[in-house]
This record gives C-alpha cells, structure tokens and sequence, in this order.
C-alpha cells in the first residue's frame, strides 16, 4: 500500500535539519470511511506521523494550511480526515485546528478496508473550504 502511496506521488514528508520529522498521506477519495460523502470533491489526509524527536511543533496545523492550498489547485471544497474514536486528545487538537467534528463511523466490512479500520469505530472531521 505505502509502495504504491509512493509511485502515485501521495506520501509526502516535512524536513527538519536533515530529518524526517512528520510524513503523511493524501487521496481524492476514500469511500469505506466517508462512503456516500466519497462523491464530494475532497481530499483526504491520513497517517500523519510526527517523529517523536519533533512533537508539539504543529504539523498538522503546516499540513492544514498546504492542504487548502493543494485542494483549490485541484478543485477541491473539501478537507476530510478521521481518526480512532477512542482518542479524545487528538480528536479535539484537530477541532483546534480547524476541523469540524461530524461524528463516529464504525467502517463495513471488506477485503479492501485496510487493516489498522478494522479496529473500532473512527470520528469524521471535514473542513469547507
């Protein structure tokens, strides 16, 4: 999955001193998740991973920013990412962020879904841009 995230030229990583220090991935659709909201013009932001050497720096807020940015270039109203249900922290840093809270989805079962949904229920943040 992440091979291909790569030839497709949606992985993308922030540099600091050298270091890999936040990487993540963004799509024009992701319909097991946002399922009849998938035909929305949205792009979808997911694993964002802070190094832990470079947490508390505010990546997700550089990443918001770049991302509205990359969405009007391609025509998108859209800022859509989800996360475990479960974390109440990361939940509401990415309120602060900007992002508006829409609810829990428990994903359907499919041989597609990747691995890590098939764990629990996932709350919804969009942004309109």
């Amino acid at each position: 999955m992440v091979e291909a995230e790569i030839r497709e030229k949606r992985q993308w990583k922030i540099i600091v001193n050298d270091k890999i220090a936040c990487v993540f991935v963004t799509a024009f659709n992701d319909p097991f998740i946002w399922k009849e909201k998938d035909a929305d013009p949205a792009v979808y932001l997911h694993r964002i991973a802070t190094n832990p050497a470079f947490r508390g720096m505010g990546f997700v807020k550089l990443i918001v920013d770049w991302s509205k940015e990359f969405a009007q270039q391609h025509q998108k109203e859209f800022i859509r990412l989800d996360t475990g249900s479960d974390n109440e922290k990361l939940n509401n840093y990415y309120i602060s962020c900007g992002f508006n809270y829409l609810g829990v989805i428990n994903p359907d079962a499919s041989p597609a879904l990747p691995l890590h949904y098939k764990m629990g229920g996932y709350s919804l943040f969009e942004m309109k841009l």
